[in-house]
Parts: structure tokens; C-alpha cells; sequence
């Protein structure tokens, strides 16, 4: 990972681009860096056809790195951060804490986690990422930690019932065992569950937690704290509305994956930058 990372950003196509295309141009390159070293992270917990044991020494030598660029040296892979963390003030422990979560996934097939060990994955892997986004959106840090705590959530457990099935396919099934064991899908063999017809019911449940998230996240948005609001603003709704739209669809197999709507996102984006 170098610094050209952050000049043609890997998200050009995805809701994430249309939202911080928006901000002022030191915010957008923070966002992008961000973005770029979430994704290269990302990619070494998916890497399935490493070793663990590889694939565990590979996030180490990011935490090293990011050792060396807080501790003033070049940074290694993570060099291109330093623009960012100098400016925003972005705090070690989060890129850290994003890091572990790729861990949890390294460390073995995540499956039916217990709701504390979910929630714990949601904070290292989404809402870690909302706490760095805030300080570059220039937010206050009571109304910032809020919103990075509740919307992070809900965009990952939005997330989690989109890719039921991507995720089955590489041995991994987010939902939580309480709320499996609730609706009676026997735990088993990973196709067999996420095929029990009851796993409805499940990700119900999951979509209503994430629905309070929601709520709690528009509640501060609307409060209209110190801050560049666009982006999150756009990310809330577009997460939510894909959620909605796959309550109508259910979860039942056979899943059709529901997609963002881009003319949708479009317009959304044009009513915000309007005030509207």
C-alpha cells in the first residue's frame, strides 16, 4: 500500500465514493486513506486461501507499522495514513481496534457468534471505522462517538444480512446464537441453517437492532451537530433504505442479494447538498 492509494480511490463505484465525494478536499483524502486501509485489512481476514498462521503474521506487521508511523517514523505500508493522522488527530487504538476485528475473523470460521461477541466484531470492524470518520467530519467528540457507536452497527448488521449467503459460502454466518436458538434453527451444518426456512425470523430480529440503531443515529443527525453531515447523513440512508427493502423481500431461501439503487442514492445525495 503506498500513498498513491488515496489518489484514485478503490470506491469510485460504491455508496461510499458518493459520500465523501462531497467533502472538502483534505477530509475527502482522509476518507479515502481510511477507506484504502480498511479494504487492504479486509482483504488479508478474506484471504481464503492463505494460511491462518500467514494470514494472522500479515495484520501484525500492520500493527507494526502503524507502531512505527505513531511513534514518528515512515510507517512502512502505513505511510500514507500520516497525512491523515496528523491533520485529524485520528486515534491509534481504532486503526488498532479495526485490526482485531479482521483478527476475530482470522482466527476461525465466525459462526453464530453469542450477541456480546457480535456486537464487540461490529464496534472493532464498523464502528472503530465511524470514531476515525468523525474526527475528519470535524464533529464534537460526544455527539462523534455517538454517532460512530450506533450508525457503525447498523450499517454492519445491514451488511451481515445482506451477505448471508457470500459468507456461508466461505464458512461464516454472523448471526447472533441467541436469536438462532430463539426461532429453533437447529445448529449444524452451515447450508442447513442458513436453508431452514425459521432463519426468517433470525434476521428479523437482527434487521429490528439495527433499525434502533438507526433511529438513534437520525436522532443525533437531525440534532444538527458541528460537522461535515453529508456523508453520514447519505450513509444512513441509504443503509436503511436497503434494509427496508430486504425486510420486503425476506430472508427465506432462496436470497436474492438486494442492491443499492443508484438513481435513488443520486437523488438523495442531490436533496441533501440542497438542505432539503
Amino acid at each position: 500500500m503506498t500513498a498513491e492509494a488515496t489518489e484514485a480511490p478503490p470506491a469510485a463505484k460504491s455508496s461510499f465514493y458518493a459520500g465523501m465525494r462531497v467533502l472538502p478536499k483534505p477530509e475527502r483524502e482522509a476518507m479515502y486513506g481510511i477507506y484504502a486501509f480498511c479494504r487492504a485489512v479486509d482483504d488479508i481476514a478474506d484471504d481464503m486461501q492463505g494460511e491462518r498462521i500467514d494470514r494472522a503474521q500479515a495484520l501484525d506487521a500492520w500493527r507494526r507499522d502503524l507502531d512505527d508511523l505513531y511513534a514518528g517514523g515512515p510507517g512502512g505500508q502505513a505511510a500514507f495514513l500520516k497525512p491523515a493522522v496528523q491533520r485529524f488527530a485520528l486515534a491509534r487504538a481504532d486503526f488498532e481496534a479495526v485490526i482485531d476485528g479482521m483478527q476475530m475473523d482470522v482466527d476461525r470460521d465466525f459462526r453464530w457468534p453469542p450477541h456480546a461477541e457480535l456486537d464487540l466484531y461490529c464496534d472493532r470492524v464498523a464502528s472503530a471505522v465511524g470514531r476515525l470518520s468523525v474526527r475528519v467530519f470535524g464533529m464534537d467528540a460526544a455527539p462523534g462517538k455517538a454517532l460512530a457507536h450506533h450508525l457503525g452497527r447498523a450499517l454492519q448488521l445491514t451488511n451481515i444480512l445482506r451477505d448471508i449467503d457470500e459468507d456461508a459460502a466461505i464458512g461464516r454466518l454472523y448471526l447472533p446464537r441467541e436469536a438462532i436458538d430463539r426461532a429453533g434453527v437447529p445448529i449444524g451444518d452451515i447450508a442447513r441453517v442458513i436453508a431452514d426456512p425459521r432463519i426468517d425470523r433470525v434476521c428479523r430480529a437482527v434487521a429490528a437492532e439495527a433499525d434502533a440503531h438507526y433511529a438513534e443515529a437520525k436522532a443525533i443527525l437531525r440534532a444538527r451537530p458541528r460537522g461535515h453531515l453529508i456523508a453520514p447523513r447519505l450513509m444512513a440512508a441509504a443503509y436503511a433504505e436497503l434494509l427496508r427493502r430486504m425486510r420486503h423481500a425476506g430472508w427465506a431461501s432462496p436470497r436474492k442479494r438486494v442492491r443499492h439503487n443508484r438513481l435513488a442514492l443520486f437523488f438523495t445525495l442531490l436533496r441533501l447538498k440542497l438542505g432539503l
